[in-house]
């Protein structure tokens, strides 16, 4: 079964990592992510009727799983803890996989960040404590994200 994935991350300084996460997932046999914007489209998406919001919806729709790739300075994003609280709120399998480990092929590794999903709460925990994290890196993510998104969608009944 093919399974449409959402990943949610910060463009300007994760882009050149999540682009080696995303392709990843869409060359195999079962992957299918949302379409990949480059800046100019996303900076033509801000300015139509509902902007960035509404592509969110429109992204969202149709997909089983959110996959948050957070770096450095993912966690204060605020359209990721948007798309964050939509994915829970539509039920979608959610997951965290920290990519500060991939090497920009310019700048290296990066500083690791806060987990995005410990910014929310469901009653009295943490969704970091309630949804699975990883490190793409020292997880060997290039060989699990199939795995890890299938738990992702079976926990959530997808």
């Amino acid at each position: 079964m093919t399974r449409k994935v959402f990943f949610s991350f910060h463009y300007d300084r994760d882009v050149h990592r999540v682009m080696q996460v995303r392709n990843s997932w869409v060359v195999r046999r079962n992957g299918e992510a949302t379409p990949f914007y480059d800046k100019a489209e996303f900076e033509e998406v801000k300015r139509r009727a509902g902007g960035i919001e509404k592509w969110i919806e429109q992204q969202l729709a149709g997909t089983s799983v959110t996959v948050v790739l957070y770096g450095a300075e993912t966690y204060h994003r605020p359209w990721v803890q948007h798309e964050i609280k939509r994915s829970f709120e539509l039920g979608k399998g959610l997951l965290a996989i920290d990519i500060h480990n991939i090497r920009h092929p310019q700048t290296g590794a990066d500083v690791p960040g806060t987990n995005p999903l410990s910014y929310f709460s469901v009653g009295e925990r943490r969704m970091n404590t309630l949804y699975a994290n990883y490190d793409w890196v020292l997880n060997d993510g290039y060989n699990n994200i199939e795995t890890w998104i299938e738990a992702a969608a079976r926990a959530a009944g997808k």
